[in-house]
């Protein structure tokens, strides 16, 4: 594309210069046209800063440059820059025209005067003349974007592992000790788990979305330090729980690869069918932070920091990460992606990851479908499963603080109506289908539950209460009959639910699932996949990450309802 012509000149021609004097002075001689203007685009990387390497989600045209000229008054000058030996020459001359009526004094000042206006001019002068008015606007992109924007493509730039060690310190405890045997009043801890719930009708008042957490980062506020061991010890969990928890985060630290990914299909036993890099990787992330270590600090900090850095150069300027999974499992793995960065973000606060954090964010927003909810393909239809993984990733760049479009939320809720039974059945009063017209199921129902939490419903909803219930009594957790994705979601959901249909499904769980742990070998801290729904599929590392989290759950979110909303409303029923 050839240049846009230089703009008119705006010198206008020389005035005659009349003195106060003997004499008449001629104007000075017209400055010599300026160097025509090259604007390119330069690499940030030779400054050490890490590039911003985020999509934009809509084309800009290249910059136009006017050919119209400014308008000025009759009162303006040009804006013209004349050089410096035309300056010099007009002062001369003009002081030669008053030099014999002036005293000593008056030419040794003036002298002086032209001397440091000389200086100043050769070391500030920047060659520019008049004013050139840019204009940018936003248009229809012909061809392939991705084609046309790939010279601007940056990747990030790598720090050397040592640096990292040497320069973050651990804002941690490596190895926490919890005091277990002590009782806690859970009125005690209202203070901190202060995080009512919001109308659905509040929503588009709300700043940004639908707000269930006070403070943008409280939703992680209970990962590490004192509020830790508080809510382990109210919420029930033991000794036992975070012995496997450990034992855990060993095995999955163990076999991570050497760029910092995870692999679903080894290289340990009983691989999944199919790979998937990037779900491995960001499920794993998300085992390590429930434990509340991050990539400054913390017992796993190498971990994370090898993590995150594979992690986002999978991105690309959409902001999608995961290109190279299987069609039906893109989706999964983006949510998944999306979830680990917001809440890597959320946890520290470190302004590098906020670009790639609001990246998948902002795809997430774009990749809604019609319905309200995601599915295999972006824009297209919607599943309740895919929908909770997006859902809970936007929620957390919402708590972290990252842009999130507001009117995401409520079609979301939209969605979820569809896919509730309408008629009370023994097992599912209440229950949420796979997709629309089907039959509700356990999985989908703990999942539907949990997302209405996240989107406002109080605890006393009509239809939370009885769901929950009935998935207790009806689908306890049971060794013979394992499926860590329905126990995953039920014990989220539960958990925020508390009071004593949670104490009954914890009462299995803290049992159970550290008794199942290999505790032997080379897969000492995993969990196995056979028997489980669906573990032959997608093999031991999602197994293992599934049950972490299910045994991180006392901690890994805070609790969506008060403590006095919960022993209230349990009263009541008691009643």
């Amino acid at each position: 594309m050839q240049a846009p012509p230089p703009p008119p000149k705006t010198i206008p021609p020389p005035q005659s210069v009349v003195a106060t004097g003997r004499r008449v002075v001629p104007a000075p001689p017209k400055p010599p046209q300026p160097a025509s203007l090259d604007r390119r685009v330069r690499s940030r990387a030779s400054s050490g800063e890490v590039p911003n390497t985020a999509p934009k989600r809509n084309a800009i045209q290249p910059p136009v440059v006017s050919t119209t000229p400014p308008q000025q008054n009759d009162h303006e000058q040009p804006l013209a820059k004349e050089s410096p030996v035309a300056v010099l020459l007009r002062v001369v001359q003009g002081v030669q025209a008053s030099i014999f009526d002036a005293p000593e004094w008056m030419i040794s000042l003036v002298f002086h005067v032209v001397v440091l206006l000389v200086l100043a001019l050769l070391t500030t002068s920047t060659e520019t003349v008049g004013r050139i008015v840019i204009t940018m606007q936003q248009g229809e992109v012909d061809g392939d974007l991705d084609a046309d924007l790939s010279e601007f493509d940056l990747d990030p730039v790598e720090m050397p592992d040592a640096e990292i060690e040497d320069d973050f310190e651990d804002t941690q405890l490596n190895d926490q000790v919890f005091d277990l045997d002590t009782t806690i009043d859970l009125a005690s801890l209202s203070p901190s788990m202060n995080v009512m719930a919001m109308d659905v009708a509040k929503v588009l008042d709300a700043s940004g979305a639908s707000g269930l957490i006070d403070e943008p980062r409280n939703m992680f506020a209970g990962r590490s330090g004192p509020m830790k061991q508080r809510l382990l010890r109210a919420a029930g969990g033991t000794k036992e729980t975070e012995e496997a928890v450990k034992l855990g985060l060993e095995w999955l630290r163990r076999n991570q690869l050497k760029n910092g990914s995870w692999s679903l299909s080894g290289p340990y036993a009983h691989g999944a069918r199919a790979e998937n890099q990037v779900s491995a990787t960001a499920m794993a992330m998300l085992a390590f932070m429930g434990a509340g270590s991050t990539h400054r600090g913390g017992k796993y900090k190498t971990v994370l920091w090898k993590a995150v850095r594979w992690l986002v150069k999978q991105q690309d300027r959409q902001g999608f990460m995961a290109a190279r999974s299987g069609e039906h499992e893109k989706m999964y793995s983006q949510a998944q992606a999306m979830i680990a960065l917001c809440e890597l973000y959320a946890m520290n606060g470190d302004s590098w990851i906020r670009p790639y954090a609001q990246s998948a964010c902002d795809f997430a927003c774009e990749a809604q479908s019609r319905e309200g909810g995601w599915r295999y393909r972006p824009r297209f239809d919607s599943d309740t499963s895919v929908t909770g993984w997006f859902l809970v990733g936007l929620k957390s760049g919402e708590a972290a603080g990252l842009d999130v479009d507001r009117y995401v939320f409520p079609r979301v809720d939209g969605y979820l109506d569809t896919v509730q039974e309408k008629g009370a059945t023994d097992y599912y009063p209440g229950g949420y289908a796979y997709r629309i017209g089907e039959a509700a199921s356990p999985s989908m129902t703990a999942e539907g539950i949990l997302c209405r939490q996240y989107l406002g419903w109080r605890r006393n909803t009509p239809g939370m209460r009885s769901g929950l219930t009935a998935l207790q009594q009806n689908h306890p957790i049971n060794p013979r009959e394992r499926d860590v994705y329905y126990w995953y979601y039920a014990t989220q959901a539960l958990h925020h639910f508390g009071g004593p249909v949670w104490k009954k499904w914890n009462d299995t769980l803290k049992v159970e699932l550290p008794a199942s742990q290999e505790r032997k070998g080379a897969e000492r801290g995993s969990w196995s996949p056979a028997r489980d729904a669906w573990g032959i599929y997608a093999g031991r590392l999602y197994t293992t990450c599934f049950s972490l989290y299910c045994l991180e759950v006392y901690y890994r979110h805070m609790p969506i309802y008060t403590p006095e909303e919960i022993m209230a409303e349990d009263e009541l029923d008691d009643v």
